[in-house]
């Protein structure tokens, strides 16, 4: 068939009436075609517009979201699960928004704004295993005939990953004898955590690493051995902690004598669900948590699980401690105080709260006033959070302490004003009812301010109880209680809790019972 474009005047010439129509047709039929092809590339140029434009929305929305003032209202967790949430979103629809613009041939004018908005990545660790992959040009002779010069080199680095691998370690120990005097000698077998079993040292760390730190349970963790082609059931991973456990019960020990050696001790209770096989139910339990003054330079936390939250519980396990006991207003901790030589400081974080919530429902004008004189405080604290305690202790009562008179006064006489059984009557009733406990952080310099310190470190029961649910009985709840305790106080001192836990599994079978405490996480070197 003939190109319209491949027509020339001359190809006109002479032709008769028919061949004429004729061209004339097929010159039209391919108008018509080239008119339906421009229309539906218009169309397609219009739809990716569209997208493009949808997509530029959606990302403006996002970072909207992301810094509008309704984040702040979220709690610590949903936040972490929105920002999560909105960095997947957001790669997610640039990738989309550069695949469209490639498509369209639309140069990409955010390439530069966004680099220049990126921070600076943050080197890779030095521990890593690192593997150079050289790339030269197979010929280095140049066109002219000349052969080239290296005169230098660019390096990218790109971070991979090689998931969990099993092992076997071969311990092969030859038998020696004597014919003549029929002796016969071996090398002994090492003391293992777990006497005649299968798992290392290793094995049984990143078991329990995986169950109390990062919260898989045991079928998820059977699922994931399976994958390398390992069978190890549940029972038999659960079999491994348990056993570990009980290895630990005397470093457990000795870990709650250290913490309760500070005079400054940090105390808090949350729920957690226990199996009530004769019920067929769960049932409420609690972990209570001490730990060491956040000034402390040897921090430490200890964990105790207990069927419920009565005073007997702190009340035994505090028995023959005394010092400054930061707690919140439960109470519980009442009972606690008149026991030995204790005093009570409480949550400053607890008072403002209340006042939060007057603001947050726009109650009483009162909460923004409360919050201003609060946060007054807290800039003092942000001051001396690097001084030594006497000089913590000299600061406020020079700064902070007149600021805290002036605001009992204040709350005292507002108390006056407002309607009895009012919401901001309770938030100030809260405040006035403790308040020689809330301004004890006054007379000493170990004392933090709020309790927030024993707040974080409790979090990972939180954290845990979302995803194995329930304690399977009090043996189990004690259990975790003594491993947690370990791993997070050795978290507190920077280290990573396989290392620290298989270094102690390895060392305690054969480590002598008078130097448990070299074991202790303040004081755990590697083997």
């Amino acid at each position: 068939m003939l190109s319209v474009h491949e027509l020339s005047p001359q190809d006109f010439v002479g032709l008769s009436p028919a061949g004429a129509a004729e061209l004339a047709a097929h010159v039209l039929a391919h108008l018509g075609e080239q008119s339906r092809q421009i229309e539906s590339q218009a169309q397609a140029i219009q739809f990716k517009d569209a997208k493009i434009q949808s997509i530029m929305f959606e990302l403006r929305r996002l970072k909207a979201w992301r810094f509008d003032a309704k984040t702040e209202r979220m709690n610590a967790e949903q936040r972490q699960l929105f920002e999560e949430t909105l960095a997947a979103d957001q790669a997610d629809l640039q990738a989309q928004l550069a695949a469209l613009k490639a498509a369209c041939k639309v140069p990409d004018t955010t390439a530069d704004a966004d680099t220049r908005r990126k921070p600076k990545r943050q080197a890779l660790p030095e521990h890593l295993k690192w593997v150079d992959h050289h790339h030269e040009p197979e010929n280095t002779t140049c066109g002219c005939g000349q052969a080239m010069v290296r005169i230098g080199e660019d390096v990218s680095e790109r971070l991979d990953i090689v998931p969990a691998q099993f092992f076997v370690h071969r311990h092969i120990r030859g038998k020696w004898a004597c014919k003549c005097c029929q002796t016969l000698i071996q090398e002994p077998v090492d003391p293992q955590v777990i006497d005649k079993g299968m798992p290392t040292a290793g094995l049984v760390a990143y078991t329990t690493v995986s169950r109390f730190v990062d919260h898989i349970p045991y079928y998820r963790q059977e699922q994931i051995n399976a994958r390398s082609g390992v069978h190890t059931p549940r029972s038999t991973l659960a079999s491994w902690s348990g056993q570990a456990g009980s290895a630990l019960l005397p470093l457990y020990a000795a870990h709650r004598k250290f913490v309760l050696s500070c005079a400054v001790v940090h105390a808090d209770e949350t729920p957690v669900a226990m199996l009530d096989p004769g019920a067929g139910k769960t049932k409420r339990a609690y972990i209570w948590a001490y730990a060491r003054s956040g000034f402390d330079v040897s921090p430490g936390v200890v964990y105790e699980f207990c069927l419920g939250r009565g005073a007997k519980y702190p009340l035994e396990f505090l028995k023959g401690w005394s010092g400054t006991l930061v707690c919140d207003g439960y109470g519980g901790y009442d009972k606690v105080m008149e026991e030995e030589r204790r005093i009570g400081a409480g949550c400053l974080a607890h008072a403002r709260r209340k006042f939060d919530e007057l603001v947050k429902d726009n109650l009483s004008p009162v909460g923004t006033q409360a919050i201003q004189r609060i946060a007054a405080l807290y800039k003092i604290e942000r001051e001396i959070k690097g001084f030594s305690a006497e000089d913590r202790h000299e600061t406020r009562q020079s700064s902070a302490k007149p600021l805290c008179k002036d605001l009992h006064e204040w709350l005292k006489l507002e108390r006056q004003r407002v309607p009895e059984g009012s919401a901001t009557a309770k938030a100030i009733a809260y405040s006035l009812n403790r308040w020689d406990a809330l301004t004890a952080y006054l007379d000493n310099g170990a004392v933090q301010i709020d309790n927030n310190h024993i707040e974080n470190l409790i979090r990972p029961w939180a954290m845990g109880r979302k995803a194995w649910l329930f304690a399977g009985s009090e043996l189990a709840g004690q259990r975790a209680a003594v491993v947690m305790s370990l791993l997070q106080s050795a978290k507190l001192h920077g280290h990573d809790p396989w290392a620290y836990l298989k270094d102690v599994l390895t060392r305690l079978p054969s480590h002598m019972n008078s130097r448990i405490e070299e074991l202790l996480p303040h004081r755990w070197q590697p083997g």
